[in-house]
């Protein structure tokens, strides 16, 4: 136990936790262990737990045919890969809606701290320090994220083609 509160410990989404507060999280964590590209969960499935990533890689995936058919659009397109310490699954503490990506296991087996939705929150509730801390770094987590996902919207915005440059040249060209 001591060793997966140490664990626990090094983690953003635990930072700043009491050794009292991360034992009582260690004491929910589900060890599990997902080999090499093995799917962790899909696109659009229910979301009820948080993962924390304890060794190994985890990519998250979209589907871009979702919102968008064209024969371009293949399957499952990599947006990110995670890494130890780095925690996935926490729009399952607000609220339990449907995922709006596909997580899978990277090269290597993936050894995930798996904790129910149901159980962490009650935990909050009880000691409610715990939970303003965990809920001020999970807000920070996803600060985090958004601006690192506005910055790549904006990435391929600015650099992508212009949609009516392409059509002049090919209008020019008929």
């Amino acid at each position: 136990m001591n060793a997966l509160v140490n664990f626990l410990k090094q983690s953003d989404i635990f930072y700043g936790l009491t050794p009292t507060q991360l034992e009582l999280v260690a004491n929910l964590c589900q060890d599990v262990t997902f080999p090499a590209g093995e799917t962790i969960f899909k696109e659009s499935s229910s979301s009820k737990e948080l993962y924390v990533i304890a060794q190994g890689d985890v990519e998250i995936l979209i589907n871009p045919r979702a919102i968008q058919a064209t024969p371009e659009s293949g399957g499952e397109t990599v947006i990110t890969k995670l890494r130890r310490g780095q925690s996935f699954g926490e729009v399952a503490l607000v609220g339990e809606g449907l995922r709006s990506a596909s997580a899978r296991a990277g090269e290597k087996d993936t050894r995930l701290l798996v904790i129910q939705r149901d159980k962490l929150l009650m935990l909050c509730e009880t000691y409610p320090q715990l939970g303003y801390r965990l809920m001020y770094n999970l807000a920070a987590d996803l600060a985090i994220k958004m601006r690192n996902a506005d910055l790549r919207i904006r990435e391929q915005l600015l650099h992508r083609p212009d949609e009516s440059a392409r059509a002049e040249s090919l209008d020019r060209n008929t």
